[in-house]
């Protein structure tokens, strides 16, 4: 296993194991990753293959019965990228968020034009919440 770090800060990895699975939603995890949501392509572009202190992100990772846009595997944590879909279902994301938290799941939210539109803010404010929550 690598050591995480950012910018010489050393982090605790949180792995969660045994995460639910529904096999169900494979085939809608694989179309929602050839939909090339552009500020889901923007953020991937940013942070995959390790460019983003070498950490690697998973896209459209199925967890339970949802599919997350990106999952940070080594510490644990969800990111959703809010954009117009999610207008209106703030009473199903709070369950979607009560159920990752119940699986010993951090999230981090961003809002599509966030990334659209300031997307070096993004990456600072991700880089502070990962220091803050898992940094030695």
């Amino acid at each position: 296993m690598k050591e995480l770090c950012i910018d010489g800060i050393r982090l605790k990895p949180k792995y969660s194991f045994g995460l639910p699975f529904n096999p169900f939603l494979k085939e809608r995890a694989k179309a929602l990753r050839k939909a090339r949501n552009f500020s889901e392509v923007i953020f991937r572009k940013h942070v995959h293959k390790g460019k983003f202190y070498n950490i690697d992100f998973h896209r459209q990772k199925i967890i339970g019965n949802y599919i997350v846009d990106f999952y940070i595997e080594s510490l644990s944590i969800v990111i959703e990228i809010d954009g117009n879909s999610h207008n209106g279902k703030e009473e199903y994301d709070w369950y979607r968020d009560e159920f990752f938290e119940s699986c010993g799941l951090t999230k981090f939210r961003v809002s599509d034009m966030m990334i659209l539109y300031d997307l070096q803010t993004v990456l600072n404010e991700l880089k502070a919440f990962i220091i803050k929550n898992y940094s030695y």
